[in-house]
């Protein structure tokens, strides 16, 4: 039933893994998404601090809600030119130094260009450094190694590198046979993609949703403050649509959509999880409730900074995440189902 669908979903998010949009750095990815809506005839806003909002209409106006979706993502900056012409970085976002050893990047210089590089440990080579294989992964032995003939500082300041380049680290995206789709930036730029494809079929319907209804694109959530503005201020349910994260003591897994009843900000609104569980029910949808410890959404840095919201977090799950990560394309179809029987509901409070 959803086969078309989730086609487009994929094909959205194999092109949006390949823009590079590291936090800070999103002008390339906000611009094709204005251009894929406005393709399908919704017009969108660009806000000031360069998140994109889109709305479509339904029949009451007086209540209101948003989805939202980040498609910043982790990334880096150049923190100093080394003596040997090699990168020092500073990280964008939170992850683990060893989670991007060995990764193919690219360094956004001032002028728009791109000089690529690789990520490596300076204690690369075991036949040269008897640590190899336990110095510290941290920012101090981690550092880029340019494909470009430097050989110190001045070398690299000739190619028009400096300090506070961005960083991009490639996706390496790959659809397997079974369904798994395996790439960087699933976070969140999948969730992006359901929201870009349900905005796409909402506008081509004939039936209107029974609230006005906001899609956000925020810019900033892997710094903590994406989501927390550009609000209208109708808008009383706010559902923030990102990943649910796998591991030791999770529920969620590759195959169903995550609800999220709890996060490091504290409990989502108890009312909205319990009646997105019971559309799971209603509809046969896959679901795992679950909390995240050391985790925030769009939707926390709303509550954060004061908004009078009830609020949410639902996604597919992904494995791996702020590493190399992936997800199943039955998770983007159950995400993508609750997303609609979501959106042409009725609020219960």
């Amino acid at each position: 039933m959803y086969d078309k669908e989730l086609q487009g979903i994929i094909s959205i998010l194999k092109d949006l893994v390949h823009i590079p949009s590291p936090s800070g750095y999103t002008g390339e990815a906000i611009a094709y998404i204005r251009r894929f809506l406005e393709d399908v005839g919704i017009q969108t806003q660009l806000l000031n601090k360069g998140a994109l909002l889109a709305t479509i209409d339904g029949k009451n106006n007086d209540k209101q809600r948003m989805l939202t979706a980040h498609v910043d993502t982790l990334g880096a900056i150049v923190k100093d030119i080394k003596e040997n012409g090699r990168l020092a970085i500073d990280k964008i976002g939170g992850y683990a130094f060893h989670s991007i050893e060995g990764e193919y990047c690219l360094i956004h210089k001032s002028d728009k260009s791109t000089v690529s590089g690789t990520i490596v440990m300076h204690q690369s080579s075991v036949h040269v450094y008897k640590d190899a294989d336990t110095a510290k992964r941290n920012e101090e032995n981690i550092e880029v190694r340019i494909d470009a003939a430097v050989h110190d500082e001045k070398d690299t300041e000739a190619l028009g590198i400096a300090v506070g380049d961005f960083i991009s680290f490639a996706p390496r995206f790959e659809q397997t046979p079974s369904g798994f789709i395996k790439s960087r930036h699933l976070d969140d730029k999948a969730s992006v993609a359901l929201l870009l494809q349900l905005m796409k079929q909402l506008a081509g319907s004939k039936i209107k949703l029974p609230y006005t209804t906001h899609f956000l694109i925020s810019n900033n959530e892997e710094i903590g403050f994406g989501g927390n503005a550009g609000i209208p201020e109708k808008v009383i349910e706010y559902v923030a649509v990102d990943m649910g994260a796998i591991g030791d003591g999770q529920q969620t897994d590759e195959f169903t959509v995550s609800i999220c009843a709890k996060d490091g900000s504290g409990p989502y609104h108890y009312g909205l999880r319990t009646h997105l569980v019971s559309l799971c029910k209603q509809e046969s949808i896959p679901y795992k409730l679950d909390i995240y410890p050391y985790y925030s959404s769009d939707a926390s840095a709303a509550i954060k900074a004061g908004h009078d919201l009830v609020h949410g977090l639902i996604g597919p799950g992904i494995e791996g995440s702020h590493s190399m990560e992936r997800t199943h394309q039955s998770s983007l179809e159950a995400t993508y189902r609750l997303l609609c029987a979501y959106t042409y509901s009725e609020m219960n409070h």
